[in-house]
Parts: C-alpha cells; structure tokens; sequence
C-alpha cells in the first residue's frame, strides 16, 4: 500500500493552522461560521489534505483581533504560500486549480446577480419593518461571498501561473536524483527489485562515493550550507532493535551475541555537531531571505524543530548574533506545537543552557493543547527533572486558562498535578486560589 507523506510545507502550515484553531472560541466568530457551513472541509485543512483558502485564514486572524498587517498575518502569509505551492505541485494539481477556478467563476457571478436582487427588494423596503432586515441580512452575505470569491479567483489564477513558471523537466528513473515515492515504491516493491528475484540477486554496482546532502531543507543536518542546490531526501528506514536486545527471527539466526551498543557523544563532541548546525543553518536562511523564499525558510526551520532539542540553544544564539531573532520567534511557535514529550525536551534543554525566558516563552506559548497532552507534558518535564519549569508550566496555564480547564487537567493525575496547581495559583494570586478550589470541588476533586 502507497502512503502519501505531506510535503514539510504542507505539514507546516497545517500544524500552525491548529494551534490557530486551538486559540479560537468553537462556534463563536468567523471559525464558527465555517465550522457549520462546511465541518468537513475546515477538518481536511486541518489535518492537511486540503489547502484553506487565504481569505479564512484572515478571517480567523480576524477571530483574535490581529492586525492584516500585523507580524502574525505575515508569517501565516508566509506558510500558506508555501504550503499552497507544495499541494499544488502534486499530480494533477493544475487540473484541481482549474476546475476550482471554474467553480469559483460560478460563484461569484452567482453571488453578484443575488445581491443586485437583494439590493433591488431592500430598496422597494423602504419602511424598513422584519422583511428590510432580513434583506439586509441576506445582502451582507451577498456581498461576502461575492468577495471571497473574487478574492479566491485572483489567488487560484496567481497559483496556477506559478505552476506553469515552476515546470520543470522530470528526471528519468534511473537518473541519479529520482526521489521521492517513485524511487521509495520501485526499491520496494517495483520493477527493481522484480529483476532480483527472477534468477537470484545482480552483481552489486561499485558503490559511489557518499556526499553529504546539499541544499536549505539539509543545513540543519550539519551539511555544507549551501542554500541553492536541491536534493531527494533520505528514505527513512524501520526502528532497529535497541542494543541491549539479541536479534530475532530466521535472518539473525546464526547470531549469537547483540552489537555492541554505539558510544555515545561526549558533551565536547554535542556542543560542536550544534555549532556547526546551526551556523549552516543561518547561512541557509539569510540565502533564502534574500532570495524571497520565504516559505522555504519556515520550512527549514520546522526541520531543526524536528532535530535534537540539545542542538537549539546554538541556533538561538546563532540567529540572534544574525539580526535573525524573528526566525528564533516563529521556531519557538512551532516548538510550542510538539508533541508533549518533545515539548519537554525543548523546554528542557533550553533552561539546562540557561535560556530560561526562552524555556519560559516556549511554555506560554504551549498552554493553548488540549489538557490532557499538557498533563503529559508536565509528566515528562518532572521526570527530566526540570520541576522548576514543570511549574512554570503550569503557572502559564492558570493565567490564561479557566479554573474549569485546571479541574480537567487535575483530574488526569489527581495525586501529582492537583498540589502543583495549588501551589501556582497561590503564587499568583489568593482569587485565583479560590476560584480553582471552587472547580476542583464542582468536580468532585476537592477531597484528593
């Protein structure tokens, strides 16, 4: 079976999209209007599969109060361009573009001939009364698909003559650069590996001399910093059994002891791999901002997101010795979106390097989850020992939390999390102190 990754953009975008979404009230604003027009369409951009169309994505700017010239409207500005120019370039996506445009065009001629009817009844209104302003109800409406439409139909045009610029020839498959899926499935379970098993395995080919990979999307791996040339990336290979487990099955049947397990880094030997990462990375990104590629960029940085949380505070002061403090911004963003144990590994390796604002900042940024993975997150921070910081997590999410919410989240680990949230809402205040007892009792916890 074929699985389809997201392209890292898409990815990106989408995991900003959520933690959007996570900040918005459900049912209320604009987010609960496409939320009851078209459930199933906000849920596909959510998870990726589809790309929102901009102008929702202003509108639910619009939910928080930012400003459309604001820097929030310009980095998610940013990512839904590089995202859309992704989705865009799978198979038949100039065909998707058109027909949507056609769609679009269907629209908005709809959209006008109903408000001109609209307009046209509201003025033979003219007493005003229930009907006028269920007219002028109507005819805002009108008017907001008509601008949406025209709005999406400028962006589809502007995309599909992006994708014409953007063709480019498509090598061979047995050209040195084929990647991707094609290359993943014929090494799998096509015509490559058919040709092995038909009269036993082909001589193996001299092997070629490795070099490390080239290209933005792989300075954060330690490469040459180059920012121009763009390369396949590495196929992932499965989990292999850790060292202190024997091999099993048919094919380690004549082995009789585990390898020996790999040496780990000294501290030396870390602070050095980081070093050398993170100066490729910001001489990646200062090529690519130079260059406009701004989506490129954002993509990058979601890759060093990705890599290890020991390598971050050499970024951090990298970029910051770079002019380049916006970057380190918008990676605590999408640092704030991990998973609870990598957000405890950031969190954590940032206030062991004595960057605790950024630990601090990071935490903030992260309470807006669900309470659940936040019960995960504390665990995971305690358990690494950085209890100062499991604290200030925890402190973060009853400034801007509901006592209710804290209710719900003691109730993941009464026993460990309930004198914890005690102990930061004393700290802030004695108000806040009472009003999370009062839900702690509501929810039948006061007792624990």
């Amino acid at each position: 079976m074929t699985v389809y990754q997201l392209p890292a953009e898409v990815g990106a975008f989408a995991r900003y999209l959520r933690g959007l979404a996570a900040s918005l009230v459900p049912g209320e604003g604009w987010y609960g209007v496409f939320a009851s027009r078209d459930p199933e369409g906000l849920r596909a951009c959510l998870d990726g599969t589809e790309i929102l169309p901009w102008d929702v994505v202003e509108s639910l700017l619009q939910d928080l109060g930012e400003s459309p010239l604001g820097p929030q409207a310009a980095r998610a500005k940013a990512l839904h361009g590089a995202a859309a120019a992704a989705h865009d370039r799978r198979p038949g996506g100039a065909e998707v573009l058109r027909a949507r445009l056609e769609a679009m065009e269907r629209e908005r001629r709809y959209a006008e001939t109903r408000g001109q009817e609209l307009d046209a009844a509201l003025r033979e209104a003219k007493g005003g009364g229930p009907d006028a302003d269920r007219i002028a109800g109507d005819l805002a409406w009108a008017r907001d698909d008509h601008a949406r439409a025209t709005a999406r139909i400028a962006d589809l045009t502007a995309r599909l003559a992006a994708l014409a610029d953007d063709r480019r020839p498509t090598p061979t498959p047995t050209s040195a650069s084929a990647s991707g899926p094609a290359s993943a499935s014929t090494t799998a379970s096509g015509p490559a590996s058919a040709s092995t098993t038909a009269s036993g395995p082909a001589p193996a080919p001299a092997p070629a001399p490795r070099r490390k990979p080239r290209g933005a999307r792989y300075a954060w791996l330690g490469g040459d910093g180059e920012a121009e040339e763009a390369v396949p990336a590495p196929v992932s290979v499965p989990d292999l059994p850790t060292a202190g487990a024997a091999p099993r099955g048919a094919r380690f049947g004549g082995a009789e002891t585990p390898p020996a397990p790999a040496p780990r880094p000294s501290a030396s030997e870390v602070a050095e791999d980081a070093a050398r990462a993170a100066g490729n990375a910001v001489y990646a990104l200062q090529r690519l901002r130079s260059q406009g590629r701004s989506g490129e960029a954002h993509a990058l940085l979601c890759e060093a997101v990705a890599g290890p949380p020991a390598w971050l505070p050499a970024l951090a002061a990298e970029l910051h010795r770079a002019g380049l403090g916006p970057d380190w911004s918008t990676l605590l963003w999408e640092a704030a979106l991990l998973p609870p144990e990598r957000l405890a590994a950031v969190a954590g390796a940032l206030a062991d390097a004595g960057r605790s604002e950024d630990c601090e900042r990071l935490l903030r940024q992260g309470v807006s989850r669900p309470v659940g993975e936040l019960a995960g997150a504390c665990a995971a921070l305690h358990a690494e020992g950085h209890h100062r910081e499991a604290q200030a997590l925890l402190t973060a999410f009853l400034r801007v939390r509901t006592p209710e919410d804290a209710a719900r989240l003691a109730a993941a680990d009464p026993h460990g999390l309930i004198p914890q949230l005690r102990a930061a809402a004393a700290a802030v205040s004695a108000a806040l102190e009472r009003d999370l007892l009062h839900a702690l009792r509501v929810a039948g916890l006061a007792g624990v």
